[in-house]
């Protein structure tokens, strides 16, 4: 994990979409976030709760689905969205 942002995203994650068996540091943060891939199982409708949940507790809002698709890629290009934005918003 590269720090405490990825982390909290991926135990967020995990709660909100009900993943079992799983631990937060077995989650490699370049990992496919969404589809068969992907170490968390999540699909477009798991998607659409992580958007949501960033927005709630990021205070960050993930756009149109080609950005959305681009920003949820990874858990690394989450986290980098999420820095950018909080960076760009001062």
């Amino acid at each position: 994990m590269n720090d405490n942002l990825e982390r909290e995203l991926v135990e967020m994650i995990i709660d909100l979409c009900n993943v079992e068996d799983i631990c937060p540091d077995d989650v490699p943060v370049d990992a496919p976030l969404i589809g068969p891939e992907s170490p968390l199982g999540l699909d477009s409708l798991d998607a659409v709760e992580v958007v949501v949940a960033v927005q709630k507790t990021q205070g960050v809002r993930i756009g149109g689905e080609d950005s959305g698709r681009e920003i949820l890629q990874t858990v690394a290009t989450l986290a980098a969205f999420i820095r950018q934005k909080k960076q760009a918003a001062g």
